[in-house]
């Protein structure tokens, strides 16, 4: 006689044989049924309560990010599933597996103007690669199992609607999941002719350099080796940042508005650029437009996409690395390359200039100063959107061996807390900082609670500076406009904070920062540091104005004392500094070698 089995517990039984031990979710009568088998299978699956479903969703997102596996959340039927769709389109735009169960009111009352009932399914047709009904109990665990390989296979959401009495019916238990059946897909190999193409248009460029996306963050040692041997500095996207190493020589960062001045200046000023695994959307505007593009992609649908490519190569970004470093010779410094970096040693040395400063209310670099000595190697970071993740970016001395995540070209404020609830229930053994403005916090502050309730130790770090920083940026910078609805109220999140249970620490300076820090490791509730942040805003690289060969120097003096960068110079200064040594060089080896046939 055939055993059966709940709906429900048949959904759990496919999710866990996927490799899955917790989902994310707030209860709701229409979900009674998933409540039931969680608890059946609590030994298996964790259930995490978040106190928003946007927070289980957007922590689904970072389960992906942080470990390319499917996050997993669920939401009650009407008002539950709509507040799921924020975490889901951070999932859907960065291209991680999520799958969403969504519960709908019984069978025999949909489509009848029932309590909580909304035609759902087409509210997740845009965000969703699969978006199926469950149309009878017993089909339940194949539709589960459908949507996790589907989620996996186009990188993206996956929802199931699950109507309340389906949840509840017996069902044959026989159901086997096809996730022992999944292979890794090979890496494409890249055609030599194309490379053997590309090496001789990388001889031939004078300034060329390297733009990596997260397509290559398995090519770590690749990018190192080609930028050595063809001497190409290296730039990222925001999101790759972590891929090098923050101290590598030859890394300028990122390139774009929250990007650090060197890296930016490299992209205007390369001739060539060897784009590799990278889809950022700006990326056009972002570079010298005269610039040749040679671009690896494993996808052939990104190629040529955000730019007019000269060369396309159809391969895996580190087997065509490989074949690359293999086919050319080893050049000798490029001016280009010299200059970047002595430009980038240049910005590393202003910004620790004000690593010990004093201003009040306090600057960033104190703070991440602090930071950069306190994470461990191992360290996760979860980062909101807005100024906060132009500070990380500029300040943070990210090691290969740490995480990072945020929310990235869909950009929702609010990612911070739950993804470092994420990072936390992944890494227990790791340190988690969560790292957000006082918009940014205050949109999904109530997480704290998640995480008192599960004795997560997360150490959550508010910077308060009374206004939506980047959108003031933009109505003074870009559109020049007075500024309209930026302003915040004075909060003390440090009592809000031991209100919800945790540890709060008010801090001005960098000594108090220091200290709360310290006291940090002596308690294992979650901690939020309330940081009392300058008003000033980051350094603009998107309207920077230091160069006098084309730019006025009344404006030019205005900037530098806007933004304290007397010590800064243009990469065209550094340029002439390289050119003018390489040119002296040549020539006192000619002088050597005249001197020799002398004699």
């Amino acid at each position: 006689m055939v055993q059966t089995i709940s709906g429900s517990d048949a959904v759990l039984k496919v999710i866990e044989s996927w490799g899955v031990d917790h989902i994310y979710g707030y209860p709701g009568g229409s979900y009674d049924s998933g409540m039931n088998a969680l608890y059946n299978q609590k030994d298996k699956i964790k259930f995490i309560q978040v106190r928003h479903e946007e927070a289980g969703a957007l922590a689904a997102s970072a389960d992906a990010k942080h470990s390319g596996k499917i996050g997993v959340c669920f939401g009650s039927a009407g008002p539950g599933a709509i507040h799921l769709l924020n975490g889901l389109y951070d999932a859907k735009i960065d291209r991680v597996p999520v799958l969403a169960m969504v519960a709908q009111v019984p069978s025999t009352n949909m489509n009848i103007d029932f309590f909580q009932a909304m035609n759902e399914e087409p509210a997740f047709n845009d965000v969703a690669i699969f978006n199926r009904t469950v149309m009878t109990a017993k089909s339940l665990p194949k539709v589960i199992d459908e949507a996790i390989q589907q989620a996996y296979e186009k990188r993206g959401v996956a929802v199931v609607t699950i109507p309340k009495d389906f949840g509840w019916a017996q069902i044959p238990d026989t159901y086997v999941s096809n996730a022992n059946t999944q292979i890794e897909p090979y890496a494409i190999e890249p055609d030599p002719v194309k490379i053997d193409q590309a090496v001789k248009m990388i001889q031939a460029a004078k300034g060329p350099v390297v733009y990596f996306g997260l397509g290559a963050k398995h090519a770590r040692k690749q990018l190192m080796k080609v930028s050595e041997k063809f001497k190409m500095p290296l730039i990222s996207s925001v999101l790759a940042k972590g891929v090098l190493d923050e101290d590598y020589p030859a890394y300028m960062g990122s390139t774009g508005r929250v990007a650090p001045k060197p890296g930016v200046e490299a992209a205007m000023a390369a001739d060539l650029i060897l784009w590799v695994g990278n889809d950022v959307p700006f990326a056009s505007m972002l570079f010298n437009p005269k610039a040749k593009v040679i671009q690896i992609d494993i996808e052939s649908t990104k190629l040529g996409k955000r730019h007019h490519d000269d060369i396309a190569i159809l391969a895996d970004a580190k087997e065509a690395l490989k074949a690359l470093y293999k086919a050319g010779k080893e050049r000798a410094n490029t001016p280009l390359y010299d200059a970047c970096l002595a430009n980038k040693k240049n910005w590393t040395d202003w910004q620790d200039s004000f690593k010990d400063s004093t201003e009040s209310p306090v600057r960033p670099e104190p703070i991440f100063d602090v930071l950069n000595k306190e994470a461990s190697d191992k360290a996760v970071f979860a980062v909101d959107v807005g100024n906060t993740n132009i500070n990380f970016e500029r300040l943070i001395n990210i090691k290969h061996t740490q995480k990072w995540t945020t929310s990235g070209k869909y950009a929702t404020m609010g990612w911070s807390l739950p993804a470092a609830i994420s990072a936390k229930v992944l890494y227990p053994d790791r340190d988690v900082y969560s790292l957000s403005g006082d918009g940014a916090f205050a949109m999904l502050s109530e997480e704290i609670l998640t995480q008192y309730k599960y004795k997560l130790h997360i150490v959550n770090i508010v910077f308060s500076n009374e206004t939506l920083g980047f959108i003031e940026a933009e109505q003074t910078d870009d559109s020049h406009q007075p500024l309209s609805g930026v302003d915040l109220p004075a909060t003390d999140w440090a009592k809000v904070a031991e209100g919800m249970g945790a540890k709060g620490f008010t801090v001005r300076t960098k000594a108090e920062f220091q200290a709360a820090i310290e006291a940090a490791k002596d308690t294992d509730l979650p901690v939020v540091i309330d940081v009392k942040l300058t008003h000033k805003m980051p350094f603009t690289t998107q309207h920077m104005t230091l160069d006098p060969a084309y730019q006025d120097q009344k404006q030019i003096d205005a900037f530098v004392k806007k933004y304290d960068a007397q010590a800064l110079r243009p990469l065209r200064d550094f340029l002439k500094e390289a050119k003018a040594a390489q040119t002296a060089k040549k020539q006192a080896a000619k002088d050597v070698k005249a001197g020799k046939s002398g004699k």
